[in-house]
């Protein structure tokens, strides 16, 4: 693909209710909340998750590759005027993200398993999932479900993330359907607390964070949902 790629660093780490509330307190004075989150300062995001014929995205996570990519069609709160298929590149602790829109007559077209919607050339995105889709069967794997409470800062481009609630849909793939019911994917005590930024994390960011005593942790929400899935049912990857 020719797109430029712009990385930033990503962070992650896992934090129980107490230590959420500690954060959160010392971030409402030094950041802004996004101006995506509702009133309570959060927003639902609901994605649907693909990987090909040898589940190259779960395996080349779970190898630690030093490079790996995933694909996914990602919407919020459960509404369908801003749907995106993504790929997410990960490089250590450095992410880049390329994006299309897609109308929601695409997504159904795209789950009726009508691939041809991506035979788009002016898009190397969806020449690139088109590919996938008809040599490497390229589909549909899993729901990651959560809800998420978001600052950002401008200097050092910083965002930072509390993602809670982690839920995924164990048979139900399409994200619009009104009957999933979303499971507990995660114990409900832990918090996925994200931090990415561009090229530093201002000091007074830094200071108030304290990362340095944090449980960073490896596994994405792609991969726990994945487990959790295999561990649930009798379902192989």
């Amino acid at each position: 693909m020719s797109t430029k790629l712009q990385f930033r660093h990503e962070l992650k780490f896992f934090i129980n209710y107490h230590q959420y509330l500690i954060l959160r307190q010392r971030l409402h004075s030094l950041m802004d909340a996004d101006q995506n989150a509702d009133d309570s300062g959060e927003y639902h995001i609901r994605s649907l998750y693909f990987d090909d014929m040898n589940n190259t995205a779960l395996s080349d996570k779970l190898g630690g590759l030093r490079e790996r990519a995933k694909y996914r069609i990602r919407i919020y709160n459960i509404q369908d005027n801003v749907i995106h298929f993504e790929k997410k590149i990960k490089m250590d602790d450095y992410i880049a993200k390329i994006k299309e829109p897609l109308t929601r007559e695409m997504y159904d077209q795209i789950m009726d398993g009508n691939y041809e919607v991506l035979n788009v050339p002016s898009s190397p995105l969806f020449m690139e999932l088109y590919d996938q889709m008809r040599h490497n069967l390229l589909r549909p794997k899993v729901i990651v479900d959560y809800v998420r409470e978001p600052y950002v800062c401008r200097n050092g481009n910083v965002r930072i993330t509390f993602d809670k609630e982690l839920r995924t849909g164990l048979h139900e793939v399409d994200i619009f359907s009104r009957v999933l019911q979303p499971v507990r994917a995660l114990d409900e005590n832990f918090i996925i607390f994200e931090v990415k930024f561009d090229e530093y994390i201002p000091d007074y960011i830094k200071i108030a964070l304290q990362l340095e005593g944090l449980n960073r942790q490896l596994a994405s929400k792609y991969v726990i949902c994945r487990k959790f899935l295999k561990t649930n049912t009798w379902e192989d990857y």
